[in-house]
């Protein structure tokens, strides 16, 4: 029940007529060591770590370690409530739910790395905001959770999710393709489908950089994984509509890793270029290292 890549997985999908969740629940019976059983008890404790690290900082904001974020995911979700907001309920939670994660990670709370640390809010924030939205159940969540699981895996296989390796592109370029498949999945698109917006979403964030300031990863990446939430609720709905994309999976895959490797070192995570390079954050990096 192996898949190496995008192309694979479908034709898995198609020939045993499943979806893309159990797909990825066989692949971790069989080629794993766990039983089905436990594969539901590790989502079941996913979904509350992400639940709780999604809502935590809505309800009592911090300052993060940094001092550079803290408190905005509450104010986007008030601000989400009134008549003036521009986003609309969706994407507005989604947002603020992405944002309250990245709070919690910078301030050494426990989040969901998914893929990574850096780009850990955008599932979750995508996820929690659906439920809320169109009144799913945590079942419908835990096959979220597995599709996205499968489109970060095979891009672990063949491409990358490190922000050091490939940029932003890789980490929420990465993490907003898983949530946009597992929206597709969950409101009962086709496994193709679901490759379509996970492409749609990877093309969409080609060349974003990593460009985190003092090097720690709270600002830009607070906002990113906000864009990277955006992305994928955009990309699920074109994928939905019927709206292709002519660059299949594996080829967009590799696209993503090339154009990640190809950007200079300053822009990989070193805090030296980008938002960290810039007067402004070469000073803030100075105070918070009390250099």
């Amino acid at each position: 029940m192996d898949f190496y890549n995008g192309q694979a997985l479908l034709d898995l999908c198609e020939k045993e007529n499943i979806l893309i969740s159990a797909a990825m629940k066989e692949r971790e019976v069989t080629m794993g060591t766990l039983t089905g059983e436990e594969v539901d008890a590790k989502l079941v404790t996913v979904l509350e770590i992400m639940r709780n690290s999604s809502h935590r900082p809505i309800e009592k904001p911090g300052k993060s370690i940094g001092g550079l974020i803290g408190g905005e995911a509450k104010m986007v979700n008030e601000y989400g409530k009134t008549a003036q907001s521009i986003a609309g309920s969706m994407l507005s939670k989604a947002i603020s739910y992405s944002m309250a994660v990245l709070e919690v990670n910078a301030s050494m709370g426990l989040i969901v790395a998914a893929p990574t640390a850096g780009s850990s809010g955008v599932v979750p924030g995508v996820l929690m905001a659906l439920q809320e939205e169109k009144n799913l159940t945590d079942d419908d969540l835990y096959k979220g959770l597995l599709n996205a699981s499968a489109i970060g895996y095979i891009l672990m296989r063949n491409a990358s999710v490190s922000g050091a390796e490939a940029g932003c592109q890789a980490e929420v370029g990465a993490a907003s393709a898983m949530a946009a498949s597992a929206i597709v999945e969950i409101m009962g698109g086709t496994p193709k489908q679901c490759l379509t917006a996970a492409v749609l979403a990877m093309s969409n964030l080609l060349g974003l950089v990593c460009d985190p300031i003092a090097g720690l990863v709270e600002s830009p990446c607070q906002s990113r994984n906000a864009i990277g939430v955006a992305n994928a609720i955009t990309s699920a709905e074109l994928a939905m509509a019927g709206v292709t994309h002519p660059i299949p999976f594996d080829e967009m895959a590799e696209a993503m890793y090339r154009v990640g490797k190809s950007l200079p070192f300053e822009l990989r995570e070193t805090a030296m270029g980008g938002c960290a390079g810039t007067p402004t954050g070469c000073a803030l990096g100075c105070a918070i290292c009390g250099k």
